[in-house]
């Protein structure tokens, strides 16, 4: 099995690799440990339910690009596909502790960037939703049909318009994370071990995947052709056909809505936009031009349109917030399976183990404060920790408890809150 050079490159300059030094990924070299007829037909599957699903992305329609039930699509199936990579390891039977250090570094660096960036992600769906209580306030205010709401419904329409079209800083960082998940698509060297190399292959794909779907999102969310990137994989892969359909047709008409112009790219916040537009300007007017069946049809197409938004907002932030369990779950198990073998890195063992274990505890809890709110953390905690313990029990996101496994290898204690 091989896998051969795959090259990045942005819109702007299509033909030059994203690595300046030269093509960073390595070969799956045939030779070494042999696939048995049992590992052959896994990978076989994996990579035919990969390629299904790539084909299921493909939209029927360029108007179904960019809308929320497709980017609700991609990333479920992002969620799905995460799964089954699970489901691949345990048929594998190849457990933690016979993992390389280097797959174990590659797995906790892209959970990292995913966790980022789906908190990227949230920021913007939440952003949106928080519009439409603008706009619940405006359908509430015209509800009364008194002409002297008007200035107060176009007063709301204007900070809508304007809450929309601000910023968002989190989305600012997306660049940096994709070029971070671009760089782990180079495939850590196997030695003689053909259960690590189909590991690794089915692994390559779905970080491909992962690549592709969050530059869709990063490029809609905001609103910048930057953020969209080109993947090219190797043709002996049997998803890449579906996958450089998909990617060719989805990213072309992406370019194409970015330098369009429109004010928003999502096609459902576009629809809300327009509507936004006609009902400002029948009551922008004066009192008595004002007319009641113009207004009332305006009025109701934005109520629809608005509930439209909310709805597919709705589902979209579901599947982010489910994308974004399915990350940290995988983090604490892979973390919990290291702590179970009782293995540790060599840093973390010898004469200096302790200094260095405060160190990388204080830097773990850095990282920790992105993911999780205030969690009644204080550093004389920190400093009082015993040798024997790397863990702090925090609430994430979600507002679950759940163990944020530090050092990479070994908790021992969960502290009750």
């Amino acid at each position: 099995m091989t896998v051969k050079s795959i090259k990045m490159s942005r819109p702007q300059d299509p033909h030059r690799p994203f690595f300046p030094f030269g093509n960073p990924f390595r070969m799956m070299s045939p030779k070494g440990s042999r696939l048995s007829p049992k590992l052959v037909s896994l990978l076989a599957d994996f990579e035919e339910t990969l390629a299904e699903r790539l084909r299921k992305l493909m939209p029927k329609d360029k108007d179904d690009i960019l809308n929320l039930s497709w980017m609700r699509l991609a990333m479920e199936s992002l969620c799905e596909t995460h799964n089954v990579i699970k489901d691949l390891i345990t048929e594998l039977e190849l457990p933690v502790s016979d993992w390389d250090e280097k797959w174990i570094d590659v797995y906790l660096d892209i959970s990292v960037n995913l966790l980022d960036i789906c908190i990227a992600f949230s920021s913007v769906l939440t952003k949106v939703s928080q519009g439409h209580l603008l706009l619940q306030c405006v359908l509430h205010t015209l509800d009364s049909s008194s002409p002297t709401q008007f200035g107060r419904a176009c007063s709301s329409l204007d900070n809508w318009r304007e809450h929309i079209s601000s910023k968002n800083p989190r989305v600012e960082s997306c660049r940096s994370i994709l070029d971070n998940l671009v760089a782990s698509l180079d495939l850590p060297k196997v030695k003689n071990s053909a259960k690590g190399k189909v590991l690794m292959r089915a692994m390559y794909g779905v970080k491909v995947l992962t690549v592709f779907v969050c530059s869709i999102f990063a490029a809609a969310f905001s609103g910048s052709a930057k953020n969209l990137l080109e993947l090219n994989v190797s043709d002996t892969l049997p998803w890449a056909p579906a996958f450089s359909a998909l990617q060719a047709n989805v990213n072309a008409e992406v370019r194409n809505i970015l330098s369009s112009g429109r004010a928003t790219v999502l096609n459902e916040l576009e629809a809300v936009d327009g509507s936004v537009k006609k009902l400002y300007e029948v009551i922008q007017n004066e009192v008595d031009t004002v007319e009641e069946e113009l207004l009332q049809k305006s009025v109701l197409d934005l109520g629809k349109r608005a509930d439209n938004l909310s709805q597919g907002l709705d589902h979209l932030t579901k599947a982010v917030d489910g994308f974004f369990k399915i990350v940290l779950s995988g983090r604490d198990a892979l973390l919990c399976n290291l702590r179970a073998t009782g293995t540790a890195p060599d840093i973390l063992v010898g004469r200096n183990a302790e200094p260095v274990r405060r160190k990388l505890i204080s830097q773990e809890l850095a990282q920790t404060w992105r993911y999780y709110p205030p969690c009644f953390i204080s550093k004389s905690w920190i400093t009082n920790l015993s040798p024997a313990c790397y863990g702090v029990h925090c609430v994430n996101l979600l507002g679950f408890l759940r163990c944020s496994c530090l050092c990479r290898r070994s908790v021992s204690t969960c502290f009750a809150l």
